[in-house]
């Protein structure tokens, strides 16, 4: 689970994105942000679930909404990520992993028996006054994205 619930205030923070711009939370306000953590560029569910989301890009700025995916990948794995499957969103890198530790999403995972530290897919919607609304933790890829588009559409 993750440590920040709702109702709290989403903790600030600025990070490069792909095309070699930064990102500050704060600096989107009064804007409500759909900030989604996912493992890794370039992987099954993480290409779906950024597939997605660049599909309906257009509704999440029609509500209003910022759509912003992290991951520990770098900037320039953002880009080739980005100019591969055509995505429409904007991608963080926080490859020393102070955001996703601050969120509490960085966390220990197992996989075939082997245990590692990894993020675990997790979204959160942050309202236009910078509080976390609501939490999705151990996201299914399968749907999210509607789910969040209804529930931006209700803020």
């Amino acid at each position: 689970m993750s440590t920040i619930a709702p109702g709290a205030v989403a903790p600030d923070f600025t990070l490069p994105r792909d095309g070699g711009k930064e990102v500050t939370l704060s600096a989107l306000q009064p804007r409500p942000v759909v900030l989604y953590f996912y493992p890794k560029d370039d992987t099954s569910g993480c290409t779906s679930q950024a597939v997605d989301f660049t599909a309906r890009a257009a509704e999440f700025e029609a509500a209003g909404a910022v759509v912003l995916g992290v991951s520990k990948d770098s900037v320039a794995k953002h880009d080739k990520f980005v100019a591969k499957h055509g995505l429409g969103i904007a991608l963080l890198s926080d490859e020393a992993s102070d955001v996703c530790e601050r969120y509490g999403v960085w966390k220990e995972k197992s996989m075939y028996g082997k245990t590692y530290m990894g993020i675990e897919r997790t979204t959160f919607l942050i309202g236009g006054d910078g509080t976390v609304r609501q939490v999705w933790n151990k996201v299914k890829v399968p749907g999210h994205v509607e789910e969040l588009l209804t529930a931006v559409r209700a803020l």
